[in-house]
């Protein structure tokens, strides 16, 4: 279970501090999901960055499984952040010199050689993002939609308990974002999915709808 609670945000001007999150709590268990709207600037992708654990927060605590993420020293973030939480972003972010399946293993490569296991199981995620034909192609080769794909199995190979996802069709049309949304819908069963996003197609399909109004989380 992810449990959120009462996290606020504030950033220093010059004249004192800025909030952008006021107490936004919520609760997601496996396969659950939480889409979250709001206009740009109402700290949706501050909320994200938090729950990833990117950045901390002001107040409040975020507990991950059996783990107070938000107790844990600056050392233990990038190991917890790699094994237990999965980013999809509106830019893919892959490595332009790489194929789509040394793409998919890039988190595996803190750990040195990558075993015949990890490398099967890239295999079977660009399978079920139907890219297996296409492993060796490098970015500048696939479409806008095939780069997605690629980075929601990069996301998914470590088969993380929190998915989280920065409006991740936001550049895609109108027919590729809707496939996109139901790959990543299906492949997240297994997790718990955050998302933002401004497409309220996108949002009407997770199982939970939220709102940041005035720096607070409201649910639909």
């Amino acid at each position: 279970m992810l449990i959120v609670s009462d996290i606020t945000k504030d950033y220093p001007i010059r004249d004192g501090m800025l909030p952008v999150l006021r107490k936004c709590s919520f609760q997601l268990e496996t396969a659950q999901s939480l889409s979250i709207v709001g206009p740009s600037g109402s700290g949706k992708s501050t909320l994200l960055g938090i729950l990833g654990t990117l950045e901390p927060p002001t107040s409040g605590s975020i507990r991950l499984g059996d783990v107070d993420v938000t107790t844990l020293a600056e050392r233990q973030l990038p190991e917890f952040r790699r094994r237990r939480i999965g980013f999809v972003f509106q830019e893919h972010h892959l490595l332009p010199q790489c194929g789509a399946l040394e793409n998919v293993l890039v988190p595996f490569l803190a750990e040195g050689r990558i075993s015949k296991e990890r490398r099967e199981r890239g295999m079977m995620l660009l399978e079920r993002v139907g890219l297996k034909d296409r492993s060796d192609h490098r970015p500048a080769e696939l479409s806008g939609g095939e780069r997605q794909r690629v980075a929601i199995a990069r996301a998914l190979v470590y088969e993380p308990t929190l998915l989280l996802a920065d409006e991740p069709t936001g550049n895609l049309d109108r027919s590729t974002a809707t496939s996109i949304t139901e790959l990543l819908l299906e492949l997240s069963a297994a997790s718990i999915l955050v998302l933002v996003t401004h497409d309220p197609n996108l949002a009407a399909k997770t199982t939970r709808q939220g709102r940041i109004d005035d720096g607070r989380l409201v649910e639909k």
